[in-house]
């Protein structure tokens, strides 16, 4: 408890991004007293349906606080002229909204009007990460939802083909030091990524090396066996590491072995505190489990909404 009110109150946020709305850990002790176990409810009941289900709450929930902070603007559906986040090229394959949708509708049975959709997918992240095997935190709640959600803006987001350079930039503009870019990276020991997120790693890499020269030659070959030259296979790609759907440190030996998948993976050893942070996580899971729930704390109370939605992908 100690250690999640310092993170609060010793939160610096730039830019667009504040923590105009004060959370605290007993926000809906006394209005919606069962919210948690409401959410993890029917986050266990999907995720025992479709394992995949962890890695893409947990990826909801990182692509949503990333752009105009934790305020469900990702959960929005494109209407008339505005095309929403969710339809932007970074999140073409984000999947499992359906979760939240049920986690709002159970939430809304027992205290309508009262939990934001921000705060259902904060929760449901956690919980996700959880169930496969990873730490449990207690998340700061009273979040609100936006209202503006907009396709254009998706280009802020980190990209897997970023350098150490642009990704320190990137954290830094919301907030996040470069221990929280290392342990929010090991998120990426959960899912699957398609061959478009790592083709310029396999293929003409540059003018000298056809593949990636930091890349384990037959983790290479294996990748491009698997992403042919025209993309031809729809859907085709690679799991982040061989445990997709558990919550491990395998992310950062794979790291240090040249078997990552990302160039903004590889990138962490590039920078003296950020090598010696993979190396440290990759030597002990204790450590990376502490510094990644420290990270999701700090990350989640990115905030930036309005209201509370009566449903997750309309405004009110």
């Amino acid at each position: 408890m100690a250690t999640i009110a310092a993170l609060l109150s010793s939160l610096l946020i730039f830019s667009a991004f504040s923590l105009g709305n004060a959370l605290s850990l007993n926000h809906y002790d006394k209005t919606c007293p069962d919210v948690e176990a409401t959410v993890a409810n029917v986050v266990k009941q999907a995720v025992m349906a479709d394992k995949k289900v962890s890695a893409a709450l947990l990826r909801m929930h990182f692509h949503d606080c990333f752009l105009r902070g934790c305020d469900a603007s990702v959960l929005l559906d494109s209407v008339n002229k505005n095309t929403a986040e969710k339809d932007g090229p970074p999140n073409a394959s984000l999947h499992a909204f359906y979760v939240i949708d049920n986690a709002k509708k159970a939430v809304e049975a027992c205290c309508p009007g009262v939990v934001s959709c921000a705060d259902i997918l904060a929760l449901a992240a956690r919980d996700a990460v959880v169930l496969a095997g990873g730490p449990t935190w207690e998340v700061p709640k009273g979040r609100k939802d936006g209202r503006i959600s907009k396709a254009s803006e998706t280009t802020q987001m980190p990209s897997p083909t970023f350098n150490i350079s642009q990704l320190k930039q990137s954290f830094s503009q919301r907030g996040l030091s470069l221990d929280d870019l290392v342990a929010l990276s090991g998120g990426h020991t959960l899912g699957f990524s398609h061959c478009s997120s790592f083709q310029s790693r396999i293929r003409n890499f540059n003018a000298t090396h056809d593949t990636d020269p930091t890349m384990h030659p037959a983790f290479a070959a294996s990748l491009r066996s698997v992403c042919q030259k025209k993309n031809s296979v729809k859907n085709a790609g690679a799991t982040m590491d061989p445990s997709p759907t558990t919550f491990d440190n395998t992310y950062y030996k794979l790291i240090l072995q040249g078997r990552s998948l990302f160039s903004s993976d590889q990138a962490l050893l590039t920078f003296p505190k950020t090598k010696n942070l993979v190396y440290k996580f990759a030597s002990s899971k204790e450590s990376f489990r502490k510094a990644f729930v420290n990270s999701m704390i700090k990350m989640s109370s990115i905030t930036g909404g309005q209201e509370i939605r009566k449903h997750c992908r309309v405004v009110n």
